[in-house]
């Protein structure tokens, strides 16, 4: 039964790409009842007016496009497959959330990251190898948070000077890193 359907639909959609707009008129009659099908079916908790709207905007999106449909393929999977998209899209626009309480799984959840409290002086003490004026630039940008522009603004540099100087800054920490993960 699957099978002849899929073998009907696959015809009258290759038909009506020909030109035949009486199978095209057939494709879409026989199509709608089973993607409303589908469409009901995956949008469990929508109210049926919108399950409707869904259902429109699957026969819309085949209409335009069709085209899409390569000819050598069975049609059915991929109407199915814009019925899931338009779900999916419908349930997005209605900003669907499923709430799942954290207690019941608060046993398994790995436990949120904790910063290293040494970690900001063993980054200090690296920044201090640098030169006064490029530790001071990157304390500004890394640890700061600030712009290139505002760090330029303070140090009263261009932007541009600002980023080749960084560049270096980092390129030389990287260097002393390597030295001391070496000691």
């Amino acid at each position: 039964m699957m099978q002849d359907r899929q073998a009907e639909w696959t015809r009258l959609l290759r038909a009506a790409n020909g030109g035949d707009a009486e199978a095209y008129k057939a494709f879409l009659h026989a199509v709608t009842p089973v993607l409303r099908g589908v469409v009901r079916a995956r949008s469990a908790g929508l109210p049926p007016d919108d399950c409707e709207d869904v259902v429109q905007e699957v026969l819309l999106a085949i209409h335009l496009k069709r085209h899409t449909w390569r000819q050598d393929e069975p049609a059915a999977p991929w109407c199915y497959a814009i019925a899931r998209h338009k779900v999916v899209d419908a349930f997005r626009k209605r900003g669907r959330r499923v709430h799942v309480p954290v207690d019941d799984f608060a046993e398994i959840l790995p436990a949120a990251p904790v910063a290293d409290p040494t970690e900001r002086n063993d980054i200090e003490r690296v920044i201090d190898h640098l030169e006064p004026r490029a530790a001071q630039l990157v304390r500004a940008i890394g640890l700061e948070g600030q712009s290139i522009a505002e760090t330029g603004d303070m140090l009263d540099m261009s932007e541009g000077a600002v980023r080749v100087m960084l560049h270096r800054s980092l390129k030389k920490l990287a260097a002393l890193r390597e030295r001391l993960i070496e000691i």
